[in-house]
């Protein structure tokens, strides 16, 4: 398996949904994608499916692929859901914080900041993500690290799309206050800090887009 060509094709079909070029719901078709690469369906076949666990296109059986079109509602919901959990979480990780967990917070913000300077839109997109799965697995809760994750991946996409560089930069300094309150084990200023912080996510995404083309050809030219 080819791998660096299907990493290609992952990269140049996620480039063309962050940058609007192709519009929710529009269809893949596996052919034309490979005419357009120079490539076998099957490499196609592979790519498509990690942009599927990726949550950037959904899989239709004998229907095919498409990009994924979650909704300003559902991401709106999800936020709701995520802000009832993650002030509880932080509550929790005040209670348990130790040097070794505030440390792993602080470089995982580094990484953030890395992305956010190299203006890596997906990789940026991920670890502000994973930042709060990560203090779930900091305190060891599997099960909320991973219905975090999955709430997540839900508005991935509406992150991706709508989030601008200069809201992630904040994202990510909303990030590193956190910590410093979850250090101080000021229980009150890290719950307020983490349920402004995502308001101001959910608040920075910016809906107004360009429309985008259901052409792939257009799309990733």
């Amino acid at each position: 398996m080819d791998t660096s060509t299907t990493g290609s094709i992952v990269e140049a079909l996620t480039r063309a949904i962050v940058e609007h070029r192709l519009q929710p719901g529009s269809k893949l078709a596996e052919q034309k994608l490979a005419d357009h690469f120079g490539v076998s369906r099957t490499l196609v076949r592979q790519a498509l499916f990690q942009l599927a666990q990726n949550r950037l296109i959904r899989l239709e059986p004998a229907r095919g692929a498409f990009v994924a079109s979650p909704s300003v509602d559902e991401a709106r919901q999800v936020f709701a859901v995520r802000r009832m959990l993650e002030t509880e979480m932080t509550r929790a990780f005040v209670r348990t914080v130790s040097p070794e967990r505030i440390q792993a917070l602080r470089d995982h913000v580094a990484r953030e900041k890395q992305a956010v300077a190299r203006e890596d839109v997906p990789g940026r997109t991920e670890l502000l993500g994973d930042f709060h799965v990560r203090m779930a697995e900091l305190m060891g809760n599997q099960v909320l690290a991973q219905l975090l994750g999955e709430l997540i991946s839900r508005c991935a996409l509406i992150t991706l799309m709508y989030q601008t560089h200069a809201a992630a930069e904040h994202s990510s300094d909303e990030h590193a206050a956190i910590i410093e309150a979850l250090e101080a084990g000021d229980e009150t200023r890290a719950v307020t800090l983490m349920d402004e912080h995502l308001t101001h996510v959910e608040a920075s995404l910016a809906f107004d887009r360009k429309l985008p083309t259901h052409d792939i050809s257009m799309a990733l030219s």
